[in-house]
């Protein structure tokens, strides 16, 4: 499993927000995306996972390009092959613990007969057993992360993008929730690429580059 970027470029009407940005990541592998505010790291995440088409180049997972896929087609290859936790953690409120980390296996018909159980049993992994049955609104920061985390997860992606996994939370939170991201990272061999602010966070990724006026070079 590889992840490919060959010369991507994004633009917004005369903005350039990515230039010419090549990086490969195999699996297994953790790589973190760093630099200034406005830099395009969001950009670059978004274009990986395929919410943001670019506009030359190409993005290769394994391979293949989903950008070529009928819409339908893509947002089910995104389902199954990519998972997402971003700096707000985007829970439904109305849903409990347990049906927010199940979400992604309802998206298609085909979210296997063990969908449940995988579910619990990351839950139980994130340690919010007890909290099963809450809501949203019955967490604290960390734990409502936490379940973002196991809600990326559920599918066994092979692609996991982490948007500022850790900036909404304290110190002592973030590493929690970092130490979690690692952990699992490391039990399914996804890729693992995070975009951070924190440098903390940074040094614990095996490769970082740095994004700076659109170019990315390795730190």
């Amino acid at each position: 499993m590889t992840l490919r970027a060959e010369r991507v470029s994004k633009r917004y009407g005369d903005v350039s927000v990515l230039r010419d940005v090549s990086i490969e990541v195999s699996r297994s592998q953790s790589l973190a995306v760093v630099g200034p505010s406005g830099s395009g790291k969001s950009t670059l995440l978004h274009v990986f996972g395929t919410l943001d088409r670019p506009t030359s180049g190409r993005v290769t997972v394994d391979g293949r390009d989903p950008y070529v896929l009928p819409e339908k087609d893509l947002a089910r290859f995104r389902n199954r092959v990519i998972g997402f936790v971003f700096q707000d953690h985007h829970l439904l409120p109305q849903y409990s613990v347990l049906e927010n980390v199940m979400m992604p296996t309802l998206a298609f018909r085909d979210g296997g007969a063990d969908a449940a159980e995988r579910a619990r049993d990351l839950v139980e992994r994130v340690g919010l057993g007890h909290r099963t049955n809450h809501r949203p609104s019955a967490l604290s920061g960390g734990e409502r992360q936490r379940v973002a985390v196991a809600r990326a997860l559920v599918n066994r992606p092979a692609l996991l993008l982490c948007d500022e996994p850790t900036g909404s939370l304290d110190r002592a939170l973030a590493d929690e929730v970092g130490d979690l991201l690692f952990e699992l990272h490391a039990e399914q061999e996804t890729i693992l690429i995070g975009v951070t602010h924190s440098l903390e966070l940074a040094a614990r990724f095996e490769r970082r580059m740095a994004l700076q006026e659109g170019t990315c070079v390795e730190a």
